[in-house]
């Protein structure tokens, strides 16, 4: 990291250190889990579920790169050791082992929900502090944000058939 961008910095770096390699984590399970969800997804208004999960994934998986580019910048490094995920992160994981997209969509409004107050205590611990993460983190946060609405909507729609 740059002096003065290390210098702009007014929160304890080893602590957000920990905190963005716990978002990197869920980032990369949350990514996984719905693309894995959207190749298993049988039943009802499964093309929509599977475009919605796909869509998905393709954010968590951009979001774990802009963490992973951040914790570099802040002379991190990000796990090396997928397994390490597991241990790292906060939100975990919900194996899709019943396959239906009922389930599968709830699976994933409770992995955003989770999501959403993890950046939002995040915001709350650079606010101010860290400018660059906290655009990061807001950019995260609304994606997330948006997730949930949207698979409201989609079980919404289900529970209407």
């Amino acid at each position: 990291m740059g002096k003065i961008g290390a210098q702009i910095i007014k929160v304890d770096k080893k602590q957000l250190l920990a905190k963005l390699t716990e978002a990197y984590a869920d980032e990369w399970l949350a990514y996984y889990q719905y693309w894995v969800g959207a190749k298993v997804a049988v039943g009802m208004m499964r093309p929509e579920v599977v475009v919605e999960l796909l869509e998905h994934a393709t954010d968590e998986l951009r979001h774990a790169d802009m963490i992973a580019n951040r914790i570099i910048q802040l002379g991190g490094e990000p796990i090396l050791e997928p397994k390490d995920w597991y241990i790292k992160s906060g939100c975990g994981y919900a194996t899709p082992s019943d396959p239906s997209t009922k389930k599968l969509v709830d699976q994933n409004i409770e992995g955003e929900r989770c999501a959403i107050k993890f950046y939002a205590k995040l915001l709350d611990f650079v606010q101010g502090k860290d400018l660059v993460t906290e655009r990061m983190v807001k950019e995260i946060l609304a994606d997330e944000v948006e997730h949930e609405d949207d698979l409201e909507a989609v079980m919404d729609d289900m529970n209407k058939r």
